[in-house]
């Protein structure tokens, strides 16, 4: 097959279908961008671009950096609706081959997310993507067509910089300032926009929880190190987000899934001086091996933090225990 020209990525890139209200809706050429800048940052490794936070915090930066247009800045769209071009391809996950087909279904963040695994560029495309040259001469197009009054204001010094303010919030925000945040976000931003503000801080919230303690279970110890990504460990609310709106570090802890779901549901908590306490009100069965039980752990003081800043909330912890814990 004969391959494609850069040429034919430049004029694909400067010709999407767009809606035009408005002096044109500015979303694909935002989210191009936002992927040349992963490609720049080497967050990119194979022809497969994941609906990621820094994916999605970039989109927004961006979007802050060169929109002058009152459009919402919603990313769930132009990521589904590239697929009309010539070189985005939706891979859906598992299952969810019909779905990723439906157009009404695809029209929201969450059913994005859970429906698609990745998007795969041309593989063409692919290859000049991670040319710097090349890459270059697609981002200097796109901005040349559709943000000349703006384009000054672009610049890859500030990469991740949403993702990095999002994360220094989660890491050092008081409770109250956080649910404050959270809360005139929700009030502020569209539904779709709130989804996807979420979205970025909960995904660090999971991953930062379980790095604070070495990707370990506070409560058993379970700690598994992999050549490849994997963990055996949840970052866990200790009061619930729809509840707190918090997803502050102190707000978390890292469990192993099955004292995860048992912290959840009230079968054990944690009491002032950082020692589990097990209900009493469900038995186990002590014919089989005792290495799996839940209550062997009662009394035990779970594995903290070194550093303090990031030690359990303990009003949280008494939260838990007064209105979850059975």
């Amino acid at each position: 097959m004969k391959k494609k020209t850069l040429d034919k990525f430049i004029y694909d890139f400067t010709h999407l279908r767009r809606d035009y209200k408005k002096g044109g809706a500015p979303h694909k050429p935002i989210l191009l961008l936002s992927v040349i800048s992963q490609f720049y940052n080497d967050n990119i490794k194979e022809n497969k671009v994941f609906i990621t936070p820094e994916l999605v915090g970039e989109f927004k930066r961006i979007w802050s950096d060169l929109v002058e247009t009152d459009h919402h800045c919603i990313f769930a769209l132009p990521f589904y609706h590239l697929r009309s071009s010539s070189f985005w391809y939706l891979k859906p996950k598992y299952g969810f081959e019909g779905i990723v087909n439906s157009k009404i279904a695809m029209k929201s963040f969450s059913n994005l997310n859970d429906a698609v695994e990745y998007v795969y560029l041309d593989e063409d495309l692919y290859d000049f993507m991670q040319n710097k040259i090349d890459r270059n001469k697609l981002l200097n197009a796109i901005l040349d067509k559709y943000f000349p009054s703006t384009k000054h204001h672009f610049n890859f010094k500030n990469s991740d910089l949403y993702y990095k303010s999002a994360e220094e919030k989660i890491l050092f925000d008081s409770p109250d300032e956080y649910s404050i945040t959270l809360k005139e976000l929700q009030k502020n931003l569209k539904e779709e926009e709130y989804f996807e503000e979420t979205f970025i801080r909960s995904t660090i919230f999971k991953r930062k929880v379980p790095i604070i303690y070495k990707n370990r279970c506070a409560v058993t110890g379970l700690q598994i190190n992999a050549t490849f990504n994997i963990s055996m460990v949840d970052a866990c609310h200790i009061k619930p987000f729809s509840v707190s709106y918090d997803d502050t570090i102190t707000n978390g802890i890292s469990l192993s899934p099955n004292i995860h779901r048992a912290f959840d549901r009230g079968m054990l908590t944690i009491d002032k001086d950082y020692k589990v306490v097990v209900s009493n009100k469900f038995n186990e069965n002590f014919v089989s091996d005792k290495s799996y039980s839940i209550k062997q752990f009662h009394g035990k003081r779970i594995i903290l933090p070194k550093d303090k800043r990031f030690l359990p909330n303990l009003e949280n912890l008494e939260w838990h225990r007064q209105n979850i814990f059975k």
